[in-house]
This record gives C-alpha cells, sequence and structure tokens, in this order.
C-alpha cells in the first residue's frame, strides 16, 4: 500500500490543523492556525469561542495543507481526524469537515484517538521503533503512563487522578499573573532561577501506584506565597517558577522510570505540550543514560497539537482496515 496519501485534521483544543502525510513517515505539508492570543486574556481555552473559531477557519486550514503539499483534493487517499478527547463542540468542526471530504471524494474516512496520535508523534519521525516500550503522555489536558506491548496493544497503567501537569503550570502562571499559556513562560523563567529555591513537595511518589496528582502540589505553591507574600516580589519569580517546574518533572520521570522497569521495558517514549519542556527533556536524557534505556522525543513542533500524527496514525489504521463510516461521532472523554 505505497504512496497513499493521508489528509489528517486535528480539531480536539482549540488549534486548528490539517496536514498531509505521505505514507504515515513523509510530511508534505503542517498547517496550525493557534487561538493562544484570543484565550490569553482568559488565562485558558474558553469553549465555545474555541468552536466559533475552528469554524471560521477550518476551510482555510485544509485547503493550504493542500496546497502546500503540492497535490489536489483528488489525490487524497483517506482523511484521518480526531474524534475523541477533546472539547465537544471542537471536535465536531473538524468531524464534520472530514466526512463532508470522505463523502465528496468516495474516500475512508478515518476517526482517531487523540491521545494515540500523540504517541505516534515518535513513530513518524522514527518507524522503525517496535513494541514493548513505555509512552508517558503529558499535556495540559492529560498525564497519563501506557505500556505497548509487542503486539501494539496499548494499556493505561497510569494517570493523573486530578490535575495535568500542563494543567497545574496554566493555573500557576494565572495564579502569578505571568500570562498564558503557562506551560512555556514558566519554563523560560525557570532557565534564569534556581530549582532548590523552594523544596515542593513530589507528590504521589511512595503510593505505590503509577499515578500522579498535581493540584497538590499548585495548592502548596499558592499557600507558601501567601503565607509569605514577600515570594510574589519580581526578583523571586524565577526561584519560584524554577522550584514549581523541577517538582512537577521530578514527579514525571521518576513515576516513568519505575514503570519502566516494572514491566520490563528498555525504550521509553514522551510525547504532549509539556513534552517540549527544556528540564524535562535534560533530565529525561541524564537519568535514561544512567539507566541504560533509549528514549524518544519528538521535535519541539510535534509535541503541541498538530495535523502530520492524526494522519501518521491515520495511515496505520488505513492499512489494518479500521475505518469509520459516516455514522462516527466525538466523544469527550475516551481511554485508548
Amino acid at each position: 500500500m505505497a504512496g497513499k496519501l493521508i489528509l489528517g485534521i486535528e480539531t480536539s483544543c482549540d488549534d486548528t490543523a490539517a496536514a498531509v502525510v505521505r505514507d504515515g513517515k513523509d510530511m508534505l505539508s503542517n498547517i496550525v492556525s493557534s487561538q493562544n492570543e484570543i484565550h490569553k486574556k482568559y488565562g485558558g481555552v474558553v469553549p465555545e469561542i474555541a468552536s466559533r473559531k475552528h469554524i471560521e477557519v477550518i476551510n482555510i486550514v485544509i485547503k493550504e495543507a493542500i496546497n502546500k503539499a503540492g497535490v489536489k483534493i483528488g489525490d487524497i487517499d483517506a482523511v484521518s481526524v480526531t474524534n475523541r478527547p477533546g472539547l465537544i463542540g471542537s471536535l465536531l468542526v473538524g468531524l464534520g469537515a472530514a466526512k463532508a471530504i470522505s463523502y465528496a471524494q468516495g474516500i475512508p474516512l478515518i476517526t482517531v484517538n487523540h491521545l494515540k496520535a500523540h504517541i505516534y508523534s515518535n513513530i513518524l519521525i522514527n518507524s522503525k521503533i517496535k513494541g514493548n516500550f513505555l509512552g508517558l503522555i503529558v499535556s495540559g489536558g492529560h498525564t497519563s503512563l501506557y505500556f505497548i506491548d509487542n503486539n501494539w496493544k496499548i494499556s493505561e497503567i497510569g494517570h493523573t487522578v486530578d490535575d495535568a501537569a500542563g494543567e497545574a503550570f496554566d493555573k500557576i502562571a494565572r495564579y502569578l499573573k505571568l500570562g498564558y499559556p503557562g506551560g512555556p513562560i514558566i519554563d523560560k523563567l525557570s532557565k534564569k532561577g534556581d530549582p532548590s529555591f523552594i523544596d515542593f513537595p513530589r507528590p504521589m511518589l511512595d503510593s505505590g501506584d503509577l499515578n500522579f496528582s498535581f493540584s497538590g502540589l499548585k495548592t502548596a505553591l499558592i499557600y507558601k506565597t501567601k503565607k509569605n507574600k514577600g515570594l510574589l516580589k519580581k526578583e523571586n519569580l524565577n526561584d519560584l517558577a524554577a522550584s514549581f517546574q523541577k517538582a512537577i518533572v521530578d514527579v514525571l520521570i521518576e513515576k516513568t522510570i519505575n514503570a519502566c522497569k516494572q514491566y520490563g521495558c528498555r525504550d521509553i517514549l514522551i510525547s504532549g505540550g509539556v513534552a517540549a519542556n527544556s528540564r524535562l527533556r535534560e533530565d529525561f536524557k541524564e537519568i535514561c543514560k544512567k539507566e541504560n534505556i533509549k528514549l524518544y522525543a519528538p521535535p519541539l513542533w510535534l509535541c503541541m497539537d498538530n495535523a502530520v500524527m492524526v494522519a501518521c496514525l491515520g495511515y496505520y489504521e488505513l492499512v489494518s482496515g479500521n475505518v469509520s463510516d459516516l455514522s462516527a461521532d466525538v466523544y469527550s472523554r475516551s481511554d485508548l
């Protein structure tokens, strides 16, 4: 099944994205229309605004992706679209566009899981990756651990019981009046800060399972700064950010390494928006080198929500015969 062109569409949250990928590995185009500036003043994504903006730009983004790929709509072999999990209104826009293309062109419709697509962001740049590895997806909406066996069966082995890591970054950035999205801002400040400035707790390290919790860590920072308002002075923000970030990173890494040992894996794939965090990437590389574990991390642009990973996964679903029909629906929550 060589030379298959897959059009990917991603609208699970606030980014409108479309891409064309050949055979699950050759990216021909990658178009993303971000809504960060729109949602910045609210300190987070407003679902109704997000869905309305998707409607405004979805056709433009798809057309640009096809044109930039140097192909025509009639050349596309299948359309792959995220239909879970995510914001219902946003997902409906992407799925509606994909259904229209599928029907009009008479090509297969493939609905994919956004989280599984994140895992495949690593497969896209290294198609030789085999099964039996650990997948850590860490973003604004998700922080979960998965074991992928030799048959590529994906099993969730750990998840956050409250806030996702990226959500904690956003909430603390909003509390500190730093801006949105919080993760990149805190990462930037942290590079100039002392991570040992405050010894924040490392939640659930001794829980006996592979789950995460970041809500209490957020509360710890708020409590400390209310008790000692001097911590909120401008000269302390870099150190405060670095300490908070280090606590999150330490938990993510230690839990993942423990899971890797528990499941006998020698490969770890990290993905999701927080996988772009510089401290997380650096510390992961260091510990994986020490533990003789192979670390896979996508380039920064593939960590964020994008349609390239959706098209990549769509190709593998197509060759496996996993196609949908026009009755496909969207789901706000969904397990892998």
